[in-house]
C-alpha cells in the first residue's frame, strides 16, 4: 500500500504541474468560497474532493489527447 503522504505529494505535483492555469484558479476560487468560513472540523473532505473532481472534468472535457 502507497503512504498517504507519498499519494498526496504526487498529486500536488500533477495538479501544479500540468493542470492548465485556468482550470486551477477556477478550482481555487471555488475552494477558497468553500472553505473560508468553515471551520477546518466541520469541512467534509470527500464532499470538496468530489466538488473538485467535478470541476476539472467538465472544465478538461473534450480536451483528452
Amino acid at each position: 500500500m502507497i503512504p498517504s503522504e507519498v499519494e498526496n505529494r504526487i498529486a500536488r505535483y500533477f495538479f501544479y504541474i500540468y493542470l492548465p492555469e485556468e482550470v486551477m484558479l477556477n478550482v481555487e476560487e471555488k475552494l477558497l468560497n468553500s472553505c473560508v468560513l468553515v471551520e477546518d472540523e466541520n469541512l467534509n473532505h470527500d464532499e470538496l474532493v468530489n466538488f473538485v473532481i467535478d470541476i476539472i472534468a467538465e472544465q478538461l472535457e473534450g480536451k483528452k489527447n
